[in-house]
């Protein structure tokens, strides 16, 4: 059978899931699958085996205030809040934090498991790639929301920005136009109540996905700061 074929990580997001229905269980396998072949295997946790009083070298080249300190970040998390806001509240539309589990995508990416900056970066650049063709479905849902607009305008200008931190951004992998069209059909339905339920899953995924990486970042731009002596010009904000 498919799942026979399927990579032990694959196993492991079934086993977390919910008490789903079968379709909608092999749906959901289906999608990690596309997400793990679209951006390839997890971004490897890279070792820093530096001698002993010397650094890594991830400290001087830590995000500096364009990325860490950006307001883009707070900017995408309030479009976000509003839009969930706006969906929750809809006539007719019943949401309680219950009913919203089984519609989590779970393989989608969430924190960063590396300190390392180039990993981490590249994470969230490719996590908010794979969340801006997520948000086509969201459109189909909404096509005159200037709101939705903006945080895709938004999130595409994070990208840019992480990207001019990285050192290797050309490593950022995208999914392809067919694998696109792929995820995106295996998270339609023909029912309202579910497309609906899944706008709002992926709106609320995003927004934890951008707090989680914001305040890892700002977290580590804290702690270099904090090895650097005051007044130094290389102290980062």
């Amino acid at each position: 059978m498919f799942l026979e074929f399927l990579p032990l990580s694959i196993h492991s997001v079934i086993h977390a899931l919910p008490l789903w229905t079968d379709a909608c269980l092999v749906s959901a396998v289906m999608l990690a699958a596309l997400l793990l072949c679209g951006l390839g295997a997890p971004v490897e946790i890279e070792p820093t085996n530096s001698p002993a009083g010397e650094t890594s070298g991830e400290e001087e080249g830590m995000p500096t205030a364009p990325l860490s300190g950006s307001q883009v970040w707070d900017l995408i998390i309030n479009q976000l809040e509003g839009l969930i806001k706006e969906v929750s509240e809809e006539d007719g539309f019943q949401v309680t934090e219950s009913s919203l589990v089984k519609y989590k995508i779970s393989s989608l990416p969430a924190k960063c498991p590396s300190s390392n900056k180039e990993v981490c970066l590249r994470w969230v650049a490719e996590g908010l790639e794979t969340y801006m063709v997520l948000l086509k479905h969201v459109e189909k849902e909404y096509p005159n929301s200037s709101s939705l607009s903006e945080v895709g305008n938004n999130s595409q200008g994070l990208i840019s920005q992480i990207k001019e931190e990285m050192g290797k951004p050309g490593k950022v992998k995208v999914l392809t136009s067919l694998q696109e069209e792929q995820l995106l059909q295996h998270i339609n339905n023909p029912d309202v109540f579910h497309r609906r339920m899944t706008t709002l899953s992926i709106l609320q995924q995003l927004r934890q996905f951008l707090c989680d990486n914001r305040r890892k970042i700002r977290f580590r731009v804290e702690v270099v700061n904090s090895l650097l002596p005051l007044g130094s010009h290389k102290r980062y904000t």
